[in-house]
């Protein structure tokens, strides 16, 4: 049993499922088509809105924002992945917090020892609170996220771009290249073709 545990510790196969799927992410993020400030404002915008205490309806508030403003939809909808299942507690609890903070709202929620019909009805009383407590942190937390998070995608879009330039060069400049010996090929074997006719 140990030593089964001890391979999957030293296992690099076990780490690379955690990475391939972010790194996968990122790869398909450089190759979305657009202007590089359109694509980094629909990413900016994704951070911001998944930073707001509405889970299950960020996607379709940031492809629908990103729409209006004419930014990139696919970029806003990746970039509200950073408030997902795992990283969820961290979020709310950090902008509840700072929600709270701002807000000066001292009567903060904690739960219940015992989960019954009070304690239900309780939560369901100071809901509007909690939502506007997380609201208020959601735009102070995500204001400096995405104006950092806009940076980084374009000085990322901008690399991978200025990077691809000299490869996109070369397989034209190679491209090119083919055709013209195709097309000299061809004429070769026209020219013999006229020959045999004569």
């Amino acid at each position: 049993m140990s030593d089964h545990t001890n391979q999957n510790q030293t296992d690099p196969g076990a780490s690379n499922r955690w990475i391939e799927p972010w790194r996968k992410a990122y790869h398909r993020f450089l190759k979305i088509r657009g202007h590089p400030r359109e694509i980094s404002l629909g990413f900016a915008l994704g951070l911001f809105v998944g930073m707001s205490p509405f889970m299950g309806l960020h996607t379709a508030i940031a492809v629908l924002l990103a729409a209006l403003l004419k930014w990139n939809k696919f970029s806003a909808a990746l970039a509200v992945w950073i408030s997902n299942p795992f990283t969820a507690p961290v979020i709310y609890g950090l902008t509840y917090l700072i929600g709270a903070t701002v807000m000066s709202y001292e009567n903060s929620y904690t739960l219940p020892p015992q989960f019954d019909l009070d304690a239900l009805l309780d939560l369901i009383r100071s809901a509007p609170e909690i939502i506007g407590v997380l609201i208020i942190g959601g735009v102070v937390t995500g204001m400096p996220l995405a104006i950092a998070g806009y940076f980084c995608a374009y000085f990322a879009i901008f690399e991978y771009r200025k990077n691809l330039r000299p490869k996109l060069t070369i397989e034209k400049a190679t491209d090119i290249a083919r055709k013209l010996k195709n097309r000299r090929r061809r004429q070769k074997r026209k020219k013999k073709k006229k020959k045999r006719r004569r």
